[in-house]
């Protein structure tokens, strides 16, 4: 089962979202199945088939989230303190030659969201940022391209 990393704040929403699930979701797909098998024909109804699949989404979603969790390593203050290069959960302020700086925090796949400025240790960006320290410059290999970037700051 492959690591998977989490601030702790990720790992309390994915659990959360788990609990979510295990408990109200369940419980209105099955009160949902129960009125659509009232309704008569099941081979012909459409609310039971529908229902029938968010089921199997949501059954399929409470793994996903089980063995996440269950493999997750949780990022603490205490970890950042004895590295001196960038690991995940560090945050990070770049600048592209000619850009703006840009800051953002290096989570776990499962915590990324790059809208919000959190990026996967597994991206490209965030592979070429893992193990440098403040004022190296580094070469990120993208799909549309390579390109270089400074790092400026890190916390």
């Amino acid at each position: 089962m492959p690591t998977s990393f989490l601030t702790k704040e990720g790992y309390r929403k994915l659990q959360e979202e788990l609990d979510y699930l295990r408990t109200v979701k369940r419980q209105e797909i099955a009160e949902r199945l129960h009125e659509a098998m009232e309704g008569g024909e099941l081979i012909e109804n459409a609310e039971y088939e529908a229902a029938k699949n968010e089921q199997a989404f949501v059954e399929g979603r409470i793994k996903e989230l089980e063995i996440l969790l269950a493999s997750a390593r949780i990022l603490d203050e205490e970890t950042k303190a004895k590295s001196d290069t960038i690991q995940v959960g560090f945050k990070v302020t770049i600048q592209e030659e000619g850009g703006e700086p840009e800051t953002y925090v290096i989570v776990g796949a499962a915590e990324a969201n790059p809208k919000e400025g959190r990026i996967s240790n597994e991206s490209p960006l965030g592979k070429a940022l893992l193990n440098h320290r403040e004022g190296e410059t580094v070469r990120v290999d993208a799909p549309a391209g390579s390109f270089m970037v400074r790092i400026l700051k890190v916390e």
